[in-house]
């Protein structure tokens, strides 16, 4: 009888598990439900408009008046002690923070089942929130890696001599995949959108995200044109997903002049008793 009794609790739960999981990716591709999409859509466009053209002269003037030059104000590429940057720029690495992210969901996933339904409803709204995290980071970096392909501009390292119009169209190597900053791209996606979810927050993702750029500027990874370009790329990507997730009501509110604003969410304080009861025997 024990034997019998632990295997229905545990068909039960995988049941309630693979529910969560289910619902979590059905949710994302339901027809878009908010009535006021359309003015959000419209707001959206013109800040992405706005954003593009302005960043566009950034690029162009940075690729013709620094990017070269940027390379010579800069310690050697391998210098010893640029060890603490070198250890600083994985923190923006697009495979360890969409990982990290992985690693939330999952925790949700499994914890989830075993909470009473008000637990498990705080808890499902925090993985909502981790769920486009994930995804505002995930887009940007697949559209960044196409373009990389596509634009094949090589390194500062690449070439032996300042260059910052040495281009190889399709090269698809590592060498030649500069433009777009990567690392640029998955630290301000990150910083967008925690900061969309979570605006306290705000400031230190901003900081985060500079100081992931400036690290990829001082190891000689990156040309700056090419870190404005990951940062355009990483918030109009982020804006993208989360227009997609308000007009499905997951997470975020649209006003009636289209501004998309978070909804309430659980406080860290609910989120440390539910861990708390999901741990207590």
């Amino acid at each position: 009888m024990p034997v019998q009794a632990g295997l229905v609790e545990s068909s039960s739960y995988f049941f309630r598990f693979f529910a969560v999981v289910r619902m979590s990716l059905s949710q994302l591709v339901r027809p878009p439900s908010h009535s006021r999409r359309a003015e959000a859509a419209r707001r959206s466009a013109r800040h992405v408009l706005l954003l593009t053209s302005t960043a566009a002269v950034v690029i162009i003037a940075l690729m013709y008046a620094l990017d070269a030059q940027e390379i010579g104000l800069m310690p050697p590429r391998g210098t010893a002690s640029l060890w603490p940057v070198r250890i600083l720029t994985d923190f923006g690495k697009s495979a360890y923070v969409l990982w990290f992210l992985t690693g939330l969901l999952l925790a949700v996933a499994i914890i989830s089942p075993r909470l009473r339904r008000t637990s498990r409803s705080l808890l499902l709204g925090f993985g909502t929130r981790v769920q486009f995290v994930f995804f505002a980071v995930l887009v940007p970096t697949l559209g960044g890696e196409v373009i990389k392909w596509v634009v094949g501009r090589g390194r500062p390292f690449v070439g032996g001599e300042a260059n910052a119009f040495n281009f190889m169209h399709f090269a698809g190597t590592e060498a030649y995949a500069s433009f777009p900053s990567g690392h640029a791209i998955a630290s301000f996606a990150l910083a967008f959108a925690v900061s969309a979810v979570w605006p306290r927050a705000g400031p230190v993702m901003i900081v985060y995200a500079v100081l992931i750029a400036i690290s990829r500027l001082v190891l000689l990874a990156h040309h700056p044109s090419d870190v404005v370009a990951g940062a355009l790329i990483g918030v109009i990507g982020a804006m993208a997903v989360r227009y997609w997730f308000a007009a499905r009501r997951l997470g975020f509110a649209i006003r009636r002049d289209g501004a998309i604003v978070p909804l309430a969410g659980p406080s860290l304080g609910h989120l440390k008793r539910v861990a708390r009861r999901a741990s207590a025997p």
